[in-house]
């Protein structure tokens, strides 16, 4: 009996999915648990796994296609049925009479080749062809069993017209000239949103509408904590199993700041403000599918070693697109490091509905005054951007400065002051 393959809760008040890449096609064989199919929300991506052995049978819903949670994306069948199906499926060679030039023999008869049938199309591609009155004929399907998806029809209407070549007039000499001395390609390509990258999109928008962003900016000397790390970080690793990194002195940093200006670790609820006595800390990452903030819970509590290891899982699991959407979901405060990109100075956005965000950059050798003489040291600019509503700039401002004069004297991280 065939079973139905259906989207499954991927979150609290989240109705509707996309569903993503088909890692497994009609006539694949699967083990249990293996991955069928990605299904990616707004907030995160989670993977259908099979529920028992067998083949799958029926894709309904192709890769970029909408579906509600619940709802059937396609069918298999278990491995004994789907066995026995392929096989009764197949056509079988029949013995029986065949006569040719009036002789009669005995033999083997193959069954007439299958007829030709037409593309089979996706019910959202067919509304996009049918508007545009491309048939669906004229596309070549890339979905799952080359199916015509949303995506080829879309490609396919926005293509121009091979058999109507353009008029002389309508040619710009001097591009086709540069093209072709080129040979270079200016061909466009058409790709859905993702439900992360919108969501992304959403809340950054939101984040300049409905706040009243400043940023102010300061710069650190990092010589102490580079010192300090490259004299414990071989017995840091052996002991802990996990590079110590810069991470780690940030975030106790920020721990340490926001107990000083809570301001900055709290929310502007109207008409309230709420503050909080606890420190969860947002780690902004580069995923498989966009920028996620996975959140350190409790931040105040932990130690380095603590802080290092929940930050490289959340790393890796953010690259296999495997973070849970809670982890993503209710952090007080968000560090963002461009510098690992070489970013050397940047206005970061807040993240909704957080009060503050400190973005880190890259650490380059720069001539600085130190004791009435010229030195070079390596320095990192440091930028905070803050929701104005309820931070005054001498808050952003002291906030900042005891980032930088913990990061320069970095026990004060183990005297509390």
């Amino acid at each position: 009996m065939p079973i139905e393959l259906k989207v499954p809760e991927v979150g609290e008040s989240i109705t509707e999915v996309m569903v993503g890449t088909w890692k497994k096609q009609e006539g694949d064989a699967v083990a249990a648990d293996d991955s069928i199919v990605e299904i990616e929300s707004d907030k995160a991506t989670v993977e259908l796994p099979a529920p028992t052995s067998g083949t799958i049978t029926k894709v309904l819903k192709g890769s970029g296609e909408k579906a509600v949670v619940g709802e059937v994306i396609g069918y298999m069948e278990p491995a004994a049925v789907g066995v026995g199906a392929a096989q009764s499926a197949a056509p079988q060679p029949t013995v029986g009479v065949k006569r040719t030039d009036g002789t009669t023999t005995i033999g083997s008869v193959q069954p007439p080749a299958a007829p030709v049938m037409p593309p089979r199309v996706m019910p959202s591609a067919a509304r996009v062809l049918g508007e545009a009155g491309v048939p669906a004929e004229a596309v070549s399907g890339t979905g799952p069993g080359g199916r015509v998806s949303k995506a080829d029809a879309v490609a396919a209407t926005m293509a121009p017209p091979a058999a109507k070549p353009a008029a002389p007039a309508a040619k710009s000499p001097m591009v086709a000239s540069v093209a072709a001395a080129r040979g270079g390609s200016r061909e466009e390509r058409y790709q859905l949103i993702s439900p992360i990258r919108q969501r992304i999109a959403e809340r950054l928008v939101e984040a300049q509408q409905q706040a009243a962003l400043l940023t102010t900016f300061n710069e650190c000397d990092m010589s102490a904590v580079m010192a300090l790390r490259g004299k414990f970080k071989d017995q840091f690793q052996e002991r802990y199993g996990v590079k110590l990194g810069f991470m780690s002195f940030f975030v106790r940093a920020a721990v340490e700041a926001l107990r000083a200006v809570p301001q900055v670790n709290a929310e502007y609820r109207e008409p309230h403000i709420v503050y909080r006595d606890y420190c969860d800390i947002g780690i902004a990452v580069g995923g498989g599918k966009g920028l996620v903030v996975p959140v350190i819970r409790n931040a105040e509590l932990l130690s380095f070693s603590q802080i290092e290891q929940t930050i490289g899982e959340f790393a890796r699991r953010a690259s296999e697109n495997k973070l849970k959407l809670e982890e993503l979901q209710g952090g007080t405060f968000t560090i963002s490091n461009g510098g690992v990109y070489g970013s050397m100075l940047s206005t970061p956005i807040i993240n909704p509905p957080q009060s503050g965000i400190l973005g880190l950059h890259s650490i380059q050798d720069r001539p600085v005054a130190l004791n009435g003489q010229v030195v070079i040291r390596p320095m990192m600019y440091l930028a905070l951007t803050y929701d104005h509503r309820l931070v005054d700039g001498r808050e952003a401002v002291t906030f900042l400065k005891r980032i930088k004069d913990t990061i320069e004297d970095p026990t004060r991280l183990m005297l509390e002051v």
